[in-house]
């Protein structure tokens, strides 16, 4: 049953196998965490930037693998879409001015839509949010 949801962070944490993280992750049911389309637009968008810089040799063969490893990453996890009731929320929590990102404020609306926990360092931004519960697997 999905109880998480990754933050681009953790996510990233996730992909390098950092320690603290992957034993929480090991304790969990297998479908418990669930990745989001704003963490993979995230994620996308760094590695779409890295090959528009990339010009030839090496360094272009190894973005096209990190993009193919980022893609097969994805597909480790739940998918938790954004759909009409996040909408719905993430509006209600842009017109309350809580000054946090837009992409913080739409993974945000669509934990609070399936009431998940973020797994995220950022307790800054969403720390702003009300009713948003969040941990930090990092530590």
């Amino acid at each position: 049953m999905l109880q998480f949801l990754f933050d681009t962070d953790h996510l990233t944490l996730y992909q390098h196998k950092h320690p603290p993280l992957m034993q929480r992750l090991a304790s969990q049911h297998v479908d418990s965490v669930g990745i989001c389309p704003i963490t993979i637009e995230e994620i996308m968008r760094g590695r779409l930037a890295t090959l528009g810089r990339v010009l030839s040799g090496g360094p272009h063969v190894r973005a096209y693998g990190y993009l193919v490893d980022a893609v097969e990453m994805f597909r480790q996890f739940p998918l938790v879409p954004f759909d009409v009731a996040c909408e719905s929320q993430f509006q209600m929590l842009r017109t309350s001015q809580l000054r946090v990102g837009t992409l913080d404020l739409k993974i945000a609306a669509i934990a609070l839509s399936n009431r998940l926990t973020v797994l995220t360092r950022n307790r800054g931004d969403f720390g702003r949010v009300p009713g948003l519960i969040f941990e930090d697997w990092s530590v």
